[in-house]
């Protein structure tokens, strides 16, 4: 579980098919191989390491969903560890399971804060709701407003200069998360009792023939 406060930004060394090497610093202290990490929203498993960089899989499925497979040497990414037993929540609950990628629309900048639009598909626009959250690129935003098909968020000059976020232009691919809460409440609802039908009048014998 992670919580979409991003420790620090990557750098990519080297994006083979099927593997990243990514540089990094602070992350690196205490882990091991097997430990989980962030990679711009998506969670992979540290297969490699040493002082300066780690080595982590990446699944063709992976690849195919998220922004990872457009991944080259030198490119940014979003890097955070998990979040330990009794850590500080500084963003919301992030499982790291990219629903989908959307695509930036707008960059505006003003007042010491970037303005950024996204197009989403239908399926994920479902779930959010403004003020609401969502993960981009693993960086834990609120929604200040939304469309049928598209959203903004503001970023402030802090998460602009700390984060790949900074340097997103308009049509690049991005990965997306939705609130995992919005999801529970979702299937909550659906396994309510679907209320007075038909077949329950028949059952009961108010309906006959």
């Amino acid at each position: 579980m992670f919580t979409g406060i991003i420790g620090e930004v990557g750098r990519v060394i080297s994006a083979q098919s099927g593997s990243l090497v990514i540089a990094a610093g602070d992350v690196l202290q205490g882990m091991e191989s097997g430990a989980s990490m962030a990679v711009s929203g998506v969670c992979l498993t540290v297969t490699n390491f040493d002082s300066n960089s780690f080595s982590v899989d990446v699944m063709p499925e992976t690849s195919k969903r998220t922004n990872l497979g457009l991944l080259r040497a030198g490119d940014g990414v979003n890097i955070e560890r998990p979040l330990p037993l009794g850590g500080r929540l500084g963003g919301h609950l992030v499982q790291g399971h990219v629903d989908d990628t959307g695509r930036v629309t707008s960059v505006a900048r003003g007042g010491g804060a970037m303005m950024l639009g996204f197009e989403a598909p239908p399926q994920l626009m479902y779930y959010m709701v403004e003020k609401g959250f969502i993960a981009v690129d693993g960086v834990s935003l609120t929604i200040v407003t939304k469309a049928p098909s598209s959203f903004q968020v503001s970023v402030v000059d802090y998460t602009r200069k700390h984060t790949t976020l900074g340097g997103r232009r308009v049509g690049d691919l991005v990965n997306l998360e939705v609130d995992i809460v919005a999801k529970y409440v979702e299937q909550l609802s659906q396994a309510r009792s679907p209320g007075i039908t038909l077949d329950f009048l028949q059952e009961r014998g108010f309906l006959v023939g």
